[in-house]
């Protein structure tokens, strides 16, 4: 599924494709703008989203097999929530 999918699907609710590409927008951005500050988002039901740090680690180059520095960084995580998991079964 896309993003446009998603907004098709919040327009059958909405009643117009306008309101709900704002709608979609407006969700995904709050949740970037959270993680980004290094919160945490919790939809009930359906999962958390946060920021983890990664520490620095020495990689390999898979050509050359030289060793290189994989400097520090921040990942998301995404943990679903029990209801979810327990709906895709």
């Amino acid at each position: 599924m896309k993003k446009s999918d998603v907004v098709n699907e919040v327009a059958k609710v909405t009643g117009t494709k306008k309101e709900a590409v704002l709608a979609v927008e407006i969700v995904l951005s709050s949740i970037k703008n959270t993680v980004k500050k290094r919160g945490e988002v919790y939809l009930s039901g359906f999962g958390t989203f946060k920021a983890v740090k990664r520490k620095a680690r020495k990689g390999r180059n898979p050509k050359t097999g030289a060793e290189i520095p994989v400097k520090a960084m921040h990942l998301v995580r995404f943990k679903a929530a029990k209801a979810f998991k327990e709906a895709v079964r």
